[in-house]
């Protein structure tokens, strides 16, 4: 039997040979990797070297949509950001653009988002948001006249029967009947019979919202109509109308309270908001003097 013959190569030869080995299978491992990279999350449009991914498709929106609602929007994302990249090189070749300046302003952009999320997170927990009425009735005494009406508003009841409803008449003997008075009558036949009502007497509306899609509409002489008519009957081929006036305010006049009371609680806040804020950049400064964390250099 013939014996199998080894060559014994040198020691360098051999660690040389191992290493050749090893570097080609980790190129094939690493090609092989890079190849499932792009294959899992291929390129779906490059400007130059810039890629947008499927993935980053995922992050455009199109939940609920049709199949080709959701392909135009991907569409034309695509297109924006085909866009935007070419923009961006453009840009970049401008001699006009002064890159030391943007770093500068993109440094100035962070830290005042740091100080805005560090003083929304300060006011989220500090912030006592309930205005106390007695508060707003003194901010709106004091400024009563910066409130100035840009269009007219009223405190009305308004109704919608059908023009054939037994109760027409009946609903418009109680209509002419003083505020108050019969209110519970008035309001069993909203509920039972109107096709739409409201009939809120405390709250202040523009008086546009409250005629839209009604003969109303676009009256020309609302302001007539308001002054010389406490209650205002109309129709139309199917319904009739019922606005029974109990109190209004023409344009450039002053507002009553209740209508401005939510801008002003808005307006309250505010200042509370930039207070508060004060107060804490006052007590951060006090705070650092006291302890000489900042120098001032003559």
């Amino acid at each position: 039997m013939k014996k199998i013959k080894f060559i014994k190569l040198p020691l360098k030869i051999k660690n040389s040979w191992v290493l050749l080995l090893v570097l080609l299978s980790s190129c094939d491992l690493f090609q092989f990797k890079s190849t499932s990279k792009e294959d899992d999350d291929p390129i779906v449009a490059a400007v130059d070297q810039q890629f947008l991914r499927a993935s980053d498709l995922k992050l455009v929106n199109t939940g609920g949509l049709s199949s080709s609602d959701s392909s135009n929007i991907i569409e034309r994302y695509i297109q924006s950001w085909i866009r935007k990249q070419l923009m961006i090189k453009e840009a970049s070749k401008a001699k006009l653009i002064d890159e030391a300046e943007i770093n500068r302003k993109l440094l100035d952009y962070k830290y005042a988002l740091m100080v805005y999320e560090f003083e929304k997170d300060y006011l989220e927990k500090n912030l006592n948001t309930q205005i106390p009425e007695q508060e707003i009735e003194a901010y709106y005494k004091l400024n009563s006249e910066n409130f100035t009406l840009k269009e007219i508003i009223a405190r009305v009841n308004f109704l919608k029967l059908e023009r054939n409803n037994p109760q027409n008449r009946n609903l418009e003997r109680l209509l002419r009947l003083a505020e108050g008075e019969q209110q519970e009558a008035i309001q069993k036949i909203a509920l039972e019979q109107a096709a739409n009502y409201f009939l809120e007497d405390g709250i202040w509306v523009k008086i546009d919202d409250i005629v839209i899609n009604t003969p109303l509409a676009g009256n020309s002489n609302m302001v007539g109509l308001l002054r010389n008519n406490k209650l205002i009957s109309v129709e139309d081929d199917r319904y009739r109308y019922y606005f029974r006036i109990l109190e209004y305010k023409l344009q450039d006049q002053t507002p009553p309270l209740e209508f401005v009371r939510d801008e002003i609680t808005k307006i309250l806040l505010n200042k509370r908001r930039v207070q508060l804020v004060e107060e804490l950049q006052k007590e951060i400064y006090n705070r650092a003097l006291e302890n000489n964390a900042f120098k001032i250099y003559e």
